[in-house]
C-alpha cells in the first residue's frame, strides 16, 4: 500500500478547544478512510505544523494520489473546526523520498 503524508500549518486555536484536539481531529479525519501510520507536531520557523502519515489502498497511480489529496482536504476541514490553519501539503513516498503530490 502506498504511503502518503499530509501536513498543515496551525495558526491558532478556535475558542473553547484544547491544543491536543488539533492532532486528534487530524488523525480521526484521515483515519476514517485510511490506515494512519504516524503523526507528529513540528515547529517550523515559529509556526506549528502537524503531519499525518497514512496509507491508501493500492490501485492505479493517479487514483492513489487523488485519494491522498482527498484525505488531506478532509483532514484540513476537520482541523479547521478546532483551529485556524495555513498551508496544506500532500506528499507521496517514492524511492525513499517524499515527493509533492
Amino acid at each position: 500500500m502506498p504511503s502518503f503524508r499530509a501536513t498543515i500549518q496551525i495558526t491558532g486555536l478556535r475558542p473553547g478547544h484544547a491544543p491536543e484536539e488539533v492532532m486528534d481531529m487530524a488523525v480521526a479525519s484521515v483515519g476514517a478512510a485510511h490506515v494512519v501510520e504516524a503523526n507528529q507536531l513540528d515547529i517550523v520557523a515559529g509556526v506549528p505544523r502537524i503531519t499525518v502519515r497514512f496509507m491508501v489502498e493500492a490501485s492505479e497511480y493517479d487514483a492513489e494520489n487523488q485519494f491522498a489529496r482527498n484525505a488531506a482536504v478532509t483532514m484540513a476541514h476537520g482541523v479547521n473546526t478546532v483551529a485556524t490553519t495555513g498551508a496544506l501539503r500532500t506528499f507521496r513516498r517514492s524511492a525513499g523520498k517524499w515527493l509533492t503530490v
